[in-house]
């Protein structure tokens, strides 16, 4: 989901590794460890949890979490909780990091102090007030101000155990004076709306004259503030809690009676400070931050149609898309971009086609064929997790979740056997377990998606027709990648691939890993399979599957996956598990005198139906066939009084769904919407608000089949495609070109080199691939004017911005270091104020 601006999207996405902590402080007990959990935050909002892990005072948790984020936000914040089994779990510490410092630590493995938690480490949200300063006379003839405060609103308040209350005291402060004022508590919402207005008299000590109209003394206008404190009403006995204030000094009306902006929440002046830092332990990440400015479509053009061509360029080492990998630091970093541009295209199998035939040329002995880390090998790995997914689940996770709840020890070197194990037993174990495994694959060929068995073909024809004397090659050229690059990985790092929901234990852990070697080596056809093992143990137990059995399937399989113009039979489709989780639904009013409140339940969504039960595994309380879904759109939050909420539009009622938080609404939207998006009954509008007390909220219509009041949602296609999009991805590749100019202006040297010179090459342009000088220069030439329009208009754009830019805006409220930071950025670029 983009935010918009003027002419412009902004997707914002984050990737996280959560590595480890250490030294956390000791448990006030005999035992003195503890059982703890990391959650990722968006400021106060949870969007993440990792695994317990029990008694260590070092966790590691090796856990991985990407999400798209759909909303503004301030910090990007890590809590580690402590578990207690009688209690709520309690906070140990956390590492709050600004969006602003974000870029400090991309890709870095870097080490976080953990800070304490307390009221004033939770400020979050913003207050718009309006300040007005009038002069009156009293009866007494004593000239003084009149202050009118007005609280208008207040945006994103912290939730605070579950509810959110909040009430406003405004106070007028100076040496000898505090007089303090209070709203009304408004219920239920964390964006409440007060519109109260609060006067205070401002005695100025000098008679009345003209000629200080509207002015005060230096020493009162420096000694008198307003302050306004925001707070939860808790019936909890500790009393209210802080949510944060703002201090307003009345000299900023000395230019003008009166002042209104938007201000972020501020921590007390008094809060308590950080202790000693180290006390409470550390904790090591990974964060990616990633924000795309996205221009509207025609902007693209000339770059977006220079990379279209790319598959049809001779030869393609001269194309634009394989420039970009040749000029980036990782393949990887080049193939995440290329692929879902190309897959959005609808041209990723000729784009792969093309490269992957150049890269078999080069190749000279075939036992080394896509074994390197190119951009060949890299780009088919990432679209087989992009198309793939649905097949890697269907095939392999009743397995994996079997394997992982079974515990069956199937350890087989002797060295590590427990006391008590029989090693007879654990490769029993270990063999019906592979067997199982190399069953559901190689059955899973006519499963395979379309797309991946397109792009096998490719690869067979061109490594039969570069190593004709070689009849393995053919098999050897698909298996490197489906076996060696997808099924294996998936069984040895089953959470990475969301087949478990995080990391599995020690004792699974291993036995993937063991069963993870043997099938990519069953899947290998080498000549000698256990010699290809350096552990005795392994070539001994490998001895179970030199049957010719075994080989046959392998290239039945591979076979079957790499035929031309193979497609999935719709006669054997089987439900596809989407998403599932625990979400909170409204009573439908399915019965005539039913209460319509809310309750936990277990939602399932497969590609054939949305169904809820109490609990995962039971049976369903309710089903909705996906051709009946008509719509599924957000619900404002004033409907009840409950944030990301949803609604899944029926023919006959409309279900209303609470999510667990803000990436988890967008997720589901968006998997239900794509899903159902081909319905043909689907509607074009919708009530943004629910039918409540005879009426809809949004419009007022009081038929509760009144059509809808609002335009539904743009959808996309139910392909491939549905995921991607297309301006976003020529976006990063532009982002991309421009980080690597440097690079691109050496390889433009190096092409001018080779072509008026046959000697020896210089060590700075050697690791290029340029197979035609003249063709690639041509390209490079393109690309360079391409990148660089766009980059003009980037600079345009943050120049109109800047001037139109108010600090004190509802976008940019006082306090916001970020915009601070951008206009000292801009200041030295650009002569305009704000």
């Amino acid at each position: 989901m983009a935010v918009e601006e003027e002419g412009l999207r902004v997707f914002q996405s984050v990737k996280i590794k959560i590595g480890e902590a250490k030294n956390l402080p000791t448990y006030p007990g005999p035992n003195k460890m503890r059982d703890c959990y990391c959650t990722v935050n968006l400021d106060r909002e949870e969007v993440f949890r990792t695994k317990i892990v029990e008694k260590s005072l070092c966790p590691f948790y090796g856990e991985d979490f990407y999400c798209e984020i759909p909303r503004s936000f301030r910090h990007l914040s890590f809590y580690i909780f402590d578990r207690d089994v009688f209690r709520r779990d309690s906070i140990i510490g956390k590492v709050a990091i600004q969006k602003e410092d974000l870029p400090k630590y991309h890709n870095r493995d870097t080490w976080f102090q953990l800070q304490h938690v307390d009221a004033d480490s939770e400020v979050q949200g913003k207050v718009h007030l309006e300040l007005r300063l009038s002069e009156v006379i009293t009866d007494s003839g004593i000239v003084c101000h009149k202050l009118a405060t007005r609280i208008l609103e207040c945006q994103g308040l912290p939730i605070v155990n579950g509810q959110c209350d909040p009430y406003a005291t405004v106070t007028l402060a100076g040496p000898y004076r505090s007089e303090a004022k209070k709203t009304k508590v408004k219920k239920k919402t964390n964006n409440p709306q007060f519109d109260e207005v609060f006067y205070f008299e401002v005695t100025r000590p000098c008679s009345y004259s003209r000629k200080s109209h509207f002015d005060f003394e230096e020493e009162d206008v420096d000694k008198l503030e307003i302050r306004v404190d925001l707070w939860n009403a808790s019936n909890l006995k500790f009393g209210d809690e802080f949510l944060g204030e703002l201090r307003v000094p009345l000299n900023m009306l000395r230019q003008s009676s009166s002042y209104e902006a938007w201000y972020f929440l501020q921590p007390r002046d008094n809060g308590s400070k950080n202790l000693k830092p180290g006390d409470l332990g550390s904790l090591r990440l990974n964060v990616v931050y990633t924000e795309d400015h996205v221009f509207s479509s025609d902007y693209y053009s000339p770059l977006r149609d220079l990379l279209l061509r790319s598959a049809d360029v001779e030869p393609v080492s001269a194309s634009a898309a394989h420039v970009l990998g040749e000029v980036c630091r990782e393949k990887q970093e080049a193939a995440v971009p290329l692929v879902r541009f190309f897959l959005h295209y609808g041209r990723v199998v000729p784009f792969l086609s093309a490269i992957a035939d150049a890269e078999v040329q080069r190749t000279q002995d075939p036992n080394t064929i896509f074994r390197g880390n190119s951009l060949t090998s890299k780009c088919i790995d990432e679209t087989m997790k992009l198309a793939g997914m649905h097949y890697l689940h269907v095939t392999l996770k009743p397995t994996i979740e079997e394997i992982c709840q079974s515990h069956k020890s199937c350890e087989i070197d002797p060295v590590k056997l427990k006391d008590g194990e029989n090693l007879e037993n654990n490769m029993e174990n270990l063999r019906q377990y592979v067997d199982r495994i190399f069953s559901v694959i190689t059955k899973s060929g006519v499963s395979c998606p379309t797309v991946m068995c397109d792009i096998f073909f490719s690869l067979r024809e061109a490594a039969a027709k570069r190593f004709q004397d070689d009849l393995d090659v053919r098999y050897t050229a698909v298996s490197s990648f489906i076996f060696l690059r997808f099924f294996a990985p998936a069984i040895l790092s089953p959470n990475l691939f969301q087949l478990t929901p995080h990391h599995t234990d020690p004792q699974t852990s291993r036995t993937l890993t063991l069963i993870s070697k043997t099938i990519q080596t069953l899947g290998s056809l080498s000549k000698s399979k256990s010699a290809s093992f350096k552990e005795s143990y392994m070539a001994a137990f490998y001895e179970f599957f030199n049957e010719q059995k075994y080989a046959d399937a392998v290239k039945n399989f591979l076979d079957l996956i790499s035929s031309s113009g193979r497609r999935d039979p719709k006669s054997i489709e089987q439900p596809i598990l989407l998403k599932e989780g625990f979400m909170i639904k409204r009573a439908q009013g399915r019965k005539r005198f039913g209460m319509k409140n809310f309750k936990k339940r277990w939602f399932r969504l497969t590609n054939h139906e949305f169904t809820y039960q109490k609990s995962k595994g039971d049976q369903p309380l309710y089903s909705i066939p996906i051709e009946n879904i008509l719509a599924v759109e957000r619900l404002e939050e004033e409907s009840f009084k409950m944030k990301n909420m949803f609604q899944v539009i029926q023919p006959e009622r409309t279900l209303y769904i609470q999510a667990n938080n803000c990436v988890e609404a967008k997720a589901w939207i968006d998997i239900l919407t794509k899903v159902s998006q081909c319905n043909k009954k689907r509607l074009t509008v919708y009530h943004p608000s629910a039918y409540l007390n005879g009426h809809w909220l949004c419009c007022r219509a009081s038929s509760d089949t009144a059509p809808g009041c609002s335009p539904c949602t743009g959808g996309l296609p139910a392909n491939i495609q549905l995921d991607i999009d297309g301006d976003r991805e020529t976006e990063r590749i532009y982002s991309l070109f421009n980080s690597y100019m440097s690079k691109l202006e050496k390889m433009q040297e190096a092409c001018g080199s080779r072509s008026v010179y046959d000697g020896p090459e210089q060590e700075e342009y050697s690791t290029f691939i340029i197979d035609d000088p003249q063709e690639t220069y041509k390209t490079l030439k393109q690309v360079i004017a391409g990148v660089g329009a766009l980059e003009q208009e980037h600079a345009q754009y943050k120049r109109d911005k800047f001037k139109k830019t108010k600090y004190g805006s509802q976008e940019h409220p006082i306090g916001d270091k970020s915009f601070q930071s951008y206009i000292r950025q801009q200041s030295e670029t650009s002569t305009h104020s704000i």
